[in-house]
């Protein structure tokens, strides 16, 4: 979500490219945006660093009080969201658990706009960002992607998945969307801040005079999903795991349809601040850790997300 890059087009596209079918557990409860909430585990405490083989390579700030403070927008299942219970689960709480204990503390997510965590990280209100956020170097420079235009002081990114963007529909009421070019004349509901947004706004540039994308903007996709589901807007699009859980679990799987490919397939990352490289490189340390494990295989699988899996962490590899 927020600020893309250039398009890259591929017949598997997701925010996870090519996941395959979701199988996840629980039942989406929506929560409001600014809520502050904690993982399942709550916040730890220095002695939990013990037994962890790379609490080390932690910042002492952060390993003495034994948390990394995480945005995050928990509304985008299944990668993030509040369970019947309230709990925040997904596939993000689950590597940064399985993380905490390489590095001997506790992810503590807190919930915030997507568009907002960034500017959470430059205020120090988190320590990283990690809500399925696509890497690219708009984000890794600080440029708004629209204008060209220097907008902040940029962020590194830990990676851990790739993902593509899809759209959908109401099911059986396509509107003869099949692809990009055909929402010109057509109104999409999207998450603000997204790939999906910076997508439309490109496609609506080429479309003929009179015949623009209207785009419909909201702060987190549980409101585009209802502003389509409703009837407002012709179309919806998100990351393909989630527009995927979407059309699997709303209205019992007959509320919507995937229309057309995957597009931009592109990594994932956890974002940090460029000025603390020592928790990037442990949290990439980590990454690793838990791939060569087998545990990152088992947390894919948990959440359908196999197919976007990686076989190493980088620093900053998307484009």
């Amino acid at each position: 979500m927020t600020a893309r890059s250039t398009r890259r087009t591929t017949a598997t596209r997701s925010r996870i490219a090519a996941v395959g079918a979701l199988a996840v557990a629980g039942t989406l409860v929506l929560t409001g945006c600014g809520d502050q909430t904690k993982s399942q585990n709550g916040s730890g405490s220095s002695s939990a660093s013990a037994s962890a083989p790379l609490a080390g390579k932690l910042p002492a700030q952060i390993r003495q009080a034994g948390v990394i403070k995480v945005g995050s927008d928990i509304a985008y299942a299944p990668v993030e969201f509040k369970d019947s219970s309230g709990k925040t689960v997904g596939l993000d709480p689950d590597l940064a658990d399985a993380m905490g204990k390489q590095l001997g503390v506790k992810f503590e997510f807190q919930n915030g706009t997507f568009d907002a965590l960034l500017t959470g990280i430059r205020s120090k209100r988190y320590d990283i960002a990690m809500s399925a956020m696509t890497d690219n170097k708009s984000r890794q420079d600080g440029v708004d992607p629209g204008t060209g235009k220097k907008v902040g002081e940029g962020v590194d990114f830990v990676d851990y998945l790739t993902a593509g963007v899809s759209i959908y529909t109401r099911k059986g009421d396509t509107g003869g969307i099949s692809t990009w070019s055909d929402l010109c004349g057509k109104k999409l509901a999207v998450e603000r801040g997204t790939v999906s947004e910076d997508l439309a706004k490109s496609e609506t540039k080429k479309c003929p005079s009179g015949k623009k994308i209207t785009i419909e903007a909201f702060d987190d996709d549980q409101q585009a999903q209802t502003r389509l589901r409703s009837g407002g807007a012709d179309a919806a699009s998100s990351d393909f795991p989630v527009a995927a859980y979407a059309v699997k679990t709303s209205g019992g799987g007959k509320d919507f349809q995937i229309v057309g490919d995957q597009v931009e397939a592109a990594p994932y990352g956890i974002a940090v601040s460029k000025e603390n490289t020592q928790l990037r490189d442990a949290l990439q340390a980590a990454m690793n850790a838990v791939i060569k494990s087998g545990e990152y295989e088992k947390i894919l699988e948990k959440w359908g997300a196999q197919d976007g899996a990686v076989k190493e962490s980088a620093i900053n590899g998307g484009k």
